[in-house]
């Protein structure tokens, strides 16, 4: 029978948030390309922020939390489901043939229902993950404002996507230390997206 795995999409801080965010440093370290200041252009890396963010972290932890619950969820599932194949594979001899097979497809029928939970649990995670995100862009939103007013930027590059140069205009650092005294957690719970599933059946 196939192994159902729940999709790990949170772990280590490096991977907590998936394609959204690679850890970087919260300031880049020295360039080797070096250069001018350029007045007016300044860099941001929005990864780092929510990585180095008290915020980011904090939803970390919650997300792993949700992710870890989901886990244990579904591999409770599967064991009682590797037990019950188990039983059934000992009885085949004791069993006509049409009663084996009556019993075989009832444990596929679970199997099929187990990983469908699974990856409705990969969803709510997946939408979880990306709500809580937008509420950490919404509130570091203003806080790059300021900053970058205060920096008197004319042009606001991804600090990711350079290749090096002069980064006395990173950004980063400041919306951390902004951020961080605006808000340092945040609380939610999983997405439950099983009433969408329903009434999308009923349709």
């Amino acid at each position: 029978m196939k192994r159902i795995i729940l999709a790990a999409l949170i772990g280590t801080c490096s991977t907590a948030w998936a394609d959204d965010v690679v850890v970087p440093p919260a300031a880049p370290v020295s360039q080797p390309l070096g250069g001018p200041v350029i007045p007016g252009v300044c860099l941001l890396s929005q990864e780092a922020v929510v990585a180095n963010a008290k915020v980011g972290k904090a939803a970390t932890v919650r997300l792993k939390e949700i992710s870890d619950l989901a886990q244990s969820e579904i591999s409770a599932d599967r064991s009682q489901l590797d037990f019950d194949v188990k039983a059934v594979q000992s009885q085949q001899a004791s069993l006509k043939p049409e009663e084996y097979q009556k019993k075989q497809q009832g444990v596929a029928s679970r199997l099929q229902a187990l990983e469908q939970k699974a990856a409705l649990r990969n969803r709510e995670i997946e939408v979880t993950r990306q709500k809580a995100l937008a509420r950490i862009a919404a509130a570091a939103q203003p806080v790059i404002a300021e900053v970058y007013k205060s920096k008197n930027c004319g042009l606001l590059f991804n600090r990711n996507t350079t290749f090096g140069g002069n980064f006395a205009n990173d950004l980063t650092p400041g919306v951390v230390a902004g951020l961080d005294a605006k808000i340092t957690t945040i609380t939610f719970d999983k997405e439950d997206l099983s009433a969408q599933k329903t009434a999308a059946v009923q349709k």
